[in-house]
């Protein structure tokens, strides 16, 4: 914490990074605004109530990750789920279509591209979505759905979350961090004074004194475990040595130095927990807005489970499968290995080529795996939780915390990277 509040005052000093601070604050002060900002004929209390209903569902999540502006049906209710599921579509298809492969491949011009094609299924996704979220709460409609009340509630969805869109987009160019995690992180952290209000509601069932303190004291110390536990997992990184030849150069002698490759236990972030998290909320919502009265199978399961263990177990997998989807496309075994190969690097006791690239797969693998399940079995924790002591409140056992304790650590790394590269162009211009 000392050392994060430290990044913050040295990052304050810098102009430029003053005011890429003071832009990023504004523009999640005027998400927090538009999380008040009603939609025209919609019912508070209707959507309140099927929250507080559903606290360990889809809603209840949605709610969360949107800073309670579901429940208050404002024009932020659908957040930033829709552009979410669009950038896990968008990067499948880049995976699977050769066309747009090699688009990604062009650099910042294909980039551009990729992202217009984004923007454009986040529009037809929040569509769709604010469809189903009007049909299905046409009951908390004032004065009844007509034509004019629905055209209005979803063109009021779908330009809160186009908008959303590009304020994130905005705060990732001109500001610090990820604006999308960043916006994501400041619906989590304005949900907080509910969480504190839950455990004292929950404390209140509690009869004995020293029953209240074992319960606090069990979910602090929890909650600085995981905390702990996560910025760990974060930071850890598996070295694998790398050994430079000696050449020599008339006479000189170049190379001959020992250093290492630097692999991340969780490479990908908190992209996981987010994209599956998207992925799962995205056919419950569809089912609960649909097919509310069908009893088919798997109906019932995504319109029961979330909150159950199933729903949790399949939420982990999805994690675990994201880790690894996204490990492999920010680091290349075949690629490190061919840049060792060309700087006459070697692993020491691993011939270079093909006993490279395994190597370095098996050993990304392991760790990625590991960080996958760690990343897993948090997500699940307030599941498990709620089962145990039937208290709903843990939103801070889990993928929040996750997310929370992720976002800061990339935003302050961010930040840190572009001290230091201030710095260096400072000391070259001296």
């Amino acid at each position: 914490m000392g050392g994060m509040l430290e990044t913050l005052k040295n990052a304050w000093k810098i102009p430029q990074l003053r005011q890429k601070i003071l832009f990023t604050v504004i523009m999640l002060m005027i998400f927090r605004l538009g999380s008040v900002i009603p939609v025209p004929g919609m019912s508070k209390d209707a959507l309140k109530a099927l929250v507080a209903g559903d606290q360990g569902g889809v809603f209840g999540m949605l709610n969360t990750i949107t800073g309670n502006a579901f429940q208050s049906a404002t024009i932020f209710a659908m957040g930033i789920v829709p552009y979410i599921n669009a950038s896990i579509i968008m990067q499948l298809l880049t995976v699977a279509i050769p066309s747009l492969e090699r688009l990604q491949k062009e650099g910042e011009e294909g980039r551009k591209v990729i992202g217009q094609y984004m923007r454009y299924g986040t529009v037809v996704l929040g569509g769709i979505q604010a469809i189903a979220l009007t049909l299905s709460l046409k009951n908390a409609v004032v004065g009844g759905l007509n034509p004019f009340s629905f055209i209005t509630i979803i063109f009021s969805f779908t330009a809160g979350t186009a908008f959303l869109m590009w304020l994130g987009e905005q705060i990732t160019e001109n500001g610090i961090g990820n604006g999308i995690s960043l916006i994501i992180f400041a619906g989590i952290i304005s949900r907080g004074p509910d969480g504190v209000g839950s455990v004292i509601s929950y404390l209140g069932n509690v009869q004995s004194i020293i029953g209240k303190i074992a319960l606090v004291s069990v979910i602090v110390v929890a909650f600085v475990a995981i905390i702990v536990a996560v910025i760990w997992v974060q930071q850890a990184e598996r070295r694998i040595p790398v050994q430079y030849a000696k050449k020599v150069v008339g006479r000189k002698v170049y190379g001959g130095q020992s250093t290492h490759i630097p692999m991340k236990v969780n490479l990908a972030g908190v992209m996981p927990i987010i994209f599956a998290m998207s992925l799962m909320m995205f056919p419950s919502t569809i089912i609960s807005f649909f097919f509310a009265s069908s009893t088919n199978g798997i109906v019932t399961f995504f319109k029961t489970a979330p909150g159950s263990f199933g729903y949790a177990l399949l939420d982990g997998i999805f994690i675990v499968g994201f880790t690894f989807f996204y490990t492999m496309i920010y680091f290349n075994p075949v690629e490190v290995s061919n840049n060792l190969k060309k700087n006459g690097g070697f692993i020491p006791g691993i011939r270079p080529g093909k006993p490279t690239i395994d190597y370095i797969s098996k050993v990304l693998n392991r760790i990625t795996l590991f960080g996958g399940l760690f990343l897993a079995l948090i997500s699940i924790l307030p599941t498990l939780l709620t089962m145990i002591t039937s208290f709903r409140g843990v939103w801070f056992a889990g993928t929040s915390v996750l997310i929370l304790v992720g976002v800061a650590l990339e935003t302050i790394k961010q930040m840190e990277s572009q001290m230091l590269m201030r710095h260096y162009k400072g000391f070259l211009e001296k």
